[in-house]
């Protein structure tokens, strides 16, 4: 909202303070002003002048020379070229050494051999904006009334002398979308009266009823419609005062009966619409649901399809105007217009609300229905706009009005105590001031029973409740004066459950190890929600879903996530390592909800080492992502419970996929893409891979301590095993029997060679393990790691069709 303190003076006394005094009070008070703005700064040396005579450039087509009268002896040369520049104009003249905004200076010049005193300024070169400007003078200089004063101030004639606040109003402040909003909100901060404009007009011996007939049908969503009718109005261009004052507002003036629709609109807050009486044709305004799929073309030439819950103003025929949110091209005021219906009415704001959003058509109508207007200020808008019209316009008056009124214009009341208020702002506000307070808000107030009953004007629709009153008390009272307290009783310091800290351990090491965080969509599409699930559940589909393609709730992390990195590879990133926490939704529960259970999953593809430098580098493998997941899992200490269990899943490689087992039990998988599903998402060898975290961090409470091993003094020893196993058999198994030995001295285990060649027998594969033998506290002997050796030789042969080579 934007707020003209000149106007703004018509109704209240601003105590001449300065605007950023005023500024900072009204922010005090609880409406945040975000900018005050000098309409004048920087300008100077602005005058009016008189166009002598003007013609031709005699170098230039598109150029006049005009001999202007700026007050002085002499008319000065001003080499102008709009194209409506004429004699006999009054024009604003911008002297030499004038400052313009933009850091525009003017100067004498020469111009085609010609000298210029100066420029004849349109508006938008004295800081208007284009699109507030009258469309007559929007492709050339402003033309001023003729009573303009040659050589006076053209800032002051062009109201620019003025200072403008821009509120920025929260939506349960739609009282303040008016000037008289704001004029009772300064009233209440210096204890002032709100003064309202005046209002009188002489009617002719017409009346009103007798020229248009008023029905409405649906009293619930329209319970109020005035209209006032004004003969013989002559459609002229509005004074300067009330174009400065609307474009002052941020609205563009037009005529002088739509320039005064939208005056009253600033003034009072209540929207107004202005019919061409004779367009109406019937002489009849019927308000009615609209039928489906009826047409109406509006003000700004577009065709919309209504549906039955719209609201429109009709000839009884057809439709001339969409309630509450714009009218209708057939009945619009134009220049042959000689008699107007004044419309002012209350339209229910839930909707105007769905009109306007289904038609994706809001106007400034529309935001002020939306948040609600005052009832009780309906009628005096519409005569507050026939006594402009008469004035402005010439018009002429009908006796009457033509009105339905189901409208409740009765306050809202609130009964609450002083010691509820008190307690809720930690405060000892005395009874009289909290009296004052709200009398200087206009609401009605008395004191009884130790209780305060509060009838709440009607134009704050929003007060409703105890609440409200306590924030009205508190922001007139001062927010400043409110004390500073510690909070009482017992504190505790806030902490990570060991849940949350082992999910931040998660993060952590994923972001170490060099992936990216990504969060995707929760919603899929129902083909994919149950891609890659770790187990298929009942799915969760939405009753209203914006597209196909985000109807279901997933219950894996992964279809999206591959997404999102064939994304990236699709615009050049030859490399990317995606990981997301996120959750997925599993069945349903008694109440109907699905269960909510979080996951942590990875997408590699491209290259895992490019040292460019060194000419060393490495694609990414099953066994990088692997490696990957084992140090997560040995983050949470878990690596004694974990397994990994070769595994076919569909969409994954057969020859690449395990399952990854808590205790036996699945919590995850792992694997590359199938490559037809490589295909199908543009990608090259993409590894994947998802566990349930909830099952992994439920399974290690705690975060897994630190653990240190000091550096070995003694030498360890190491012995190497070629073996021949059935191919079916995997390295994990022969590890898993190595270590089930019991083989104190033996460390560690690792494979480094398979070989699966031409020589090898059919169904066989050799496998090689190194076995690392050590004890921290002496040198061991050949013996003792012979017989411990033996032990594991042992142990491998209970494994069938293994043998040592």
């Amino acid at each position: 909202m934007l707020v003209s303190l000149e106007w703004l003076k018509d109704y209240v006394n601003t105590q001449d303070l300065a605007p950023e005094q005023l500024a900072e009070k009204i922010t005090r008070s609880g409406i945040e002003v975000d900018a005050v703005i000098d309409r004048a700064k920087g300008m100077d040396k602005v005058v009016v002048g008189y166009v002598v005579s003007k013609e031709k450039h005699p170098e230039a087509d598109k150029l006049n020379i005009c001999q202007v009268d700026v007050g002085e002896a002499e008319p000065q040369q001003i080499i102008c070229g709009a194209p409506n520049v004429d004699a006999g104009q009054k024009v604003i003249v911008a002297r030499p050494g004038a400052h313009l905004p933009g850091g525009i200076k003017i100067k004498k010049a020469k111009l085609r051999g010609h000298e210029s005193n100066g420029m004849i300024c349109s508006l938008q070169e004295l800081g208007i904006e284009g699109k507030l400007v009258a469309k007559a003078y929007s492709e050339g200089i402003y033309v001023l009334p003729a009573d303009a004063e040659v050589g006076s101030d053209a800032l002051a004639i062009l109201g620019l002398r003025d200072t403008v606040l821009e509120l920025g109003l929260t939506p349960n402040r739609s009282d303040a979308l008016s000037m008289l909003g704001v004029a009772y909100e300064v009233g209440a901060i210096f204890s002032e009266e709100v003064k309202y404009p005046e209002i009188s007009y002489s009617t002719s011996s017409e009346k009103a009823e007798d020229m248009l007939k008023l029905r409405v049908e649906d009293l619930q969503a329209n319970p109020m419609y005035v209209a006032k009718v004004v003969k013989n109005v002559k459609i002229t261009e509005s004074p300067m005062w009330l174009q400065n004052r609307l474009m002052a507002a941020g609205v563009r003036p037009h005529n002088n009966v739509v320039d005064v629709t939208n005056y009253i609109l600033m003034e009072y807050g209540q929207p107004l619409h202005a019919f061409d009486y004779d367009s109406l044709a019937t002489g009849e305004i019927v308000v009615r649901k609209a039928t489906e799929g009826e047409k109406i073309t509006t003000l700004d030439d577009q065709e919309r399809t209504l549906k039955a819950t719209d609201l429109v103003i009709t000839n009884g025929k057809e439709p001339v105007a969409i309630a509450g949110v714009m009218g209708g091209s057939n009945s619009e005021v134009t220049e042959s217009t000689t008699t107007v219906v004044i419309e002012s009415a209350y339209f229910d704001g839930l909707t105007v609300r769905q009109t306007s959003r289904h038609l994706g058509l809001r106007s400034d109508a529309s935001a002020r229905f939306e948040k609600g207007v005052d009832p009780n200020r309906v009628l005096p808008a519409a005569e507050r706009a026939a006594a402009l019209l008469a004035e402005l316009a010439g018009g002429e008056v009908l006796e009457g009005t033509c009105i339905v009124d189901e409208l409740d214009k009765s306050p809202a009341r609130v009964v609450v105590s002083p010691d509820f208020i008190n307690e809720r702002l930690g405060m000892k506000i005395s009874l009289e001031d909290m009296l004052s307070i709200l009398e200087r808000l206009k609401f009605g107030v008395e004191a009884a029973n130790g209780l305060l009953i509060v009838d709440a004007p009607t134009r704050r629709q929003d007060i409703k409740i105890e609440e409200d009153i306590v924030e009205e008390i508190a922001r007139l009272y001062g927010y400043d004066e409110i004390p500073m307290t510690l909070p009482e009783g017992a504190n505790q310091v806030g902490h990570l459950t060991p849940y949350q800290a082992n999910r931040r351990v998660v993060r952590n090491f994923m972001e170490g190890a060099g992936l990216y965080q990504a969060v995707t969509y929760s919603l899929t599409s129902e083909a994919l929600s149950q891609r890659f699930a770790l187990k298929a559940e009942p799915v969760t589909r939405l009753l209203m879903p914006m597209s196909e393609e985000r109807s279901t709730l997933r219950q894996s992390l992964l279809p999206h996530l591959i997404e999102a990195g064939a994304y990236n590879v699709a615009r050049k990133a030859d490399t990317v390592a995606l990981y997301e926490v996120g959750s997925v939704f599993l069945g349903q529960s008694e109440e109907g909800q699905p269960y909510e259970e979080e996951h942590v999953a990875a997408v590699l593809t491209g290259k895992w080492l490019d040292h460019a430098w060194q000419g060393e580098k490495k694609a990414v493998d099953f066994f990088v992502l692997k490696g990957i997941v084992e140090g997560v899992i040995g983050k949470l200490g878990l690596e004694d419970r974990i397994s990994f269990v070769k595994a076919e899943v569909d969409g994954l490689h057969p020859g690449r996929t395990a399952s990854i087992l808590l205790n036996g039990e699945q919590v995850g998988i792992i694997g590359g893409l199938h490559p037809a599903e490589q295909k199908t998402w543009g990608v090259k060898d993409t590894y994947v891979m998802e566990m349930n975290l909830v099952a992994l961090l439920n399974a290690n409470a705690k975060e897994a301590p630190l653990a240190y091993t000091p550096v070995p003094r003694f030498p360890a020893m190491s012995r190497d095993i070629a073996l021949i196993m059935d191919r079916a058999t995997t390295a994990g198994e022969v590890i898993t029997a190595i270590r089930s030995a019991g083989v104190k001295l033996l460390k560690d285990v690792r494979v480094f060679d398979l070989y699966e060649g031409e020589k090898m027998e059919a169904g066989k594969k050799s496998v090689a393990f190194s076995l690392t033998y050590f004890d921290p506290e002496r040198t061991l002997t050949d013996e003792e790691v012979v017989a411990a050796h033996n032990k594991v030789l042992k142990a491998i042969a209970t494994i069938e069709g293994t043998e040592v080579r």
